[in-house]
């Protein structure tokens, strides 16, 4: 029987974090979600288990739409968010979505934005 759409992303998903966890020990994770509607983002210490820093479309200032302009946006915010928490460096958490379009987006406003992922 062929897995479902959501069993392949779960598989997905656990491969990416399992590969990234060893080889990024210790450091932070900028964590995407993607939805339909939204995308957000959170920069988590899995040490301590504690969200530092987040951002999402659905705040007024970030856009509120899910194209390429509010990732661009929300991957800025993101950076700036880090560097008032003291946050100059984390990986890059795509969870089971692919790299392209909005996730990349994202994370190359994050670079520009002085966090190095």
């Amino acid at each position: 029987m062929a897995n479902s759409k959501r069993d392949l992303f779960q598989k997905r998903r656990l491969r990416v974090r399992n590969k990234l966890r060893k080889v990024n020990a210790g450091r932070l994770r900028l964590s995407v979600h993607r939805s339909n509607k939204n995308l957000s983002v959170q920069l988590i210490d899995d040490v301590q288990g504690v969200t530092l820093a987040s951002a999402s479309t659905m705040e007024k200032d970030l856009g509120g739409k899910n194209d390429v302009a509010s990732a661009t946006k929300l991957g800025t915010a993101i950076a700036e968010r880090a560097k008032k928490a003291g946050i100059e460096e984390a990986y890059f958490d795509r969870g089971g979505f692919l790299f392209h379009g909005r996730v990349k987006a994202l994370a190359d406003a994050a670079r520009e934005g002085g966090l190095k992922i």
